[in-house]
């Protein structure tokens, strides 16, 4: 049986798996044979580009014990993602298949284990529960390959939602990353990671998790979304009890019962925010207002434009610095 035949033939059974539970599904199978079989494939399907470019680059697989492999230091995913919930059909499919698709570990200096996770959390997080050995590429990798790995990996699947990505590269700017790794990590442009960033710094990461990660909105909805947080001064209570007297809503539906919640409410004007100036040689530069959202450097109309993009060029050598002197500091 050709390839094109087998996917024909097993096309309606996983299009059944992927649907929501609470969806109705058109002529749903009775065989429990057809959804193992279907899981399997599935399985192979999740078998993305980077993986592919691994194996044929002469890695080999190893099976190692859960125990053995530490978590990554930068989530990619929401909370949610490693409940028994979420992995409950992986679990399945391991059991009755195997672990088909390899995940990929690197060697753990001084953390205590001797590898740790770069993608591959959940079939990690399966294996454990069973009992098994984790398959895996294991492969010596920096810091910023591994997040590399971690994102395109997560990228190549569409595995991730909008406002996972968000918080991702908010999680990696935190952690010191440069804006370039950040970039190749969700495969996009400054500009974008730009907008996203903005968007994760806009709305605290615990309304994030309550509402969840809403893999039906996009950009488009979030940007709406975080301006209307930004008109309400007390737009987390607003979401968080909405949130809470709609515990029953799907997961789908938390997205709209938020910003339902911002925008049936009345705007409350934002605190008048604090302003510092910034200046050289007794000239005025800039000033820098420090609100809910954020500090936000204004430039006076006197600053030429090529001053700006030669400090846009150096901000993340600045950064750096910053990051480094924190750190030393702290040490210390």
């Amino acid at each position: 049986m050709s390839r094109k035949d087998s996917r024909g033939m097993f096309a309606n059974v996983l299009g059944q798996l992927d649907q929501p539970t609470t969806a109705p599904v058109a002529k749903p199978t009775t065989s429990p044979h057809l959804l193992k079989v279907a899981a399997g494939v599935k399985q192979i399907q999740e078998k993305g580009e980077v993986l592919d470019r691994l194996l044929k680059d002469g890695d080999h697989v190893v099976e190692v014990d859960p125990s053995e492999v530490a978590p990554s230091s930068i989530p990619d995913r929401f909370d949610g993602a490693y409940d028994d919930a979420a992995i409950d059909e992986i679990a399945s499919s391991i059991r009755e298949r195997g672990q088909i698709v390899p995940g990929l570990i690197r060697p753990h200096k001084g953390g205590g284990l001797p590898y740790q996770i770069v993608f591959g959390r959940r079939r990690l997080a399966a294996a454990k529960r069973l009992g098994l050995k984790f398959r895996a590429i294991v492969r010596e990798l920096s810091d910023e390959e591994a997040i590399v790995f971690q994102g395109e990996e997560n990228a190549n699947r569409n595995d991730l939602s909008f406002i996972e990505k968000c918080a991702f590269a908010l999680s990696q700017e935190q952690a010191g990353y440069r804006r370039d790794v950040i970039c190749a990590s969700l495969a996009t442009g400054k500009s974008h990671v730009s907008e996203m960033l903005r968007i994760a710094t806009s709305i605290p990461r615990d309304v994030l998790l309550q509402i969840g990660p809403s893999p039906e909105i996009g950009r488009r909805r979030w940007v709406d979304f975080a301006e209307a947080f930004a008109k309400h001064q007390d737009g987390a209570e607003h979401v968080k009890r909405s949130l809470g007297q709609n515990e029953g809503a799907a997961e789908k539906d938390r997205f709209g019962v938020a910003l339902a919640a911002l925008k049936s409410e009345p705007a409350t004007p934002v605190a008048q925010s604090a302003v510092t100036e910034i200046r050289a040689n007794g000239f005025l530069l800039a000033t820098v207002s420090y609100a809910k959202t954020g500090p936000k450097i204004s430039f006076t109309k006197a600053v030429p434009e090529s001053f700006v993009d030669f400090l846009n060029d150096r901000m993340e050598a600045l950064h750096s610095e910053f990051v480094q002197s924190t750190q030393r500091r702290s040490k210390g």
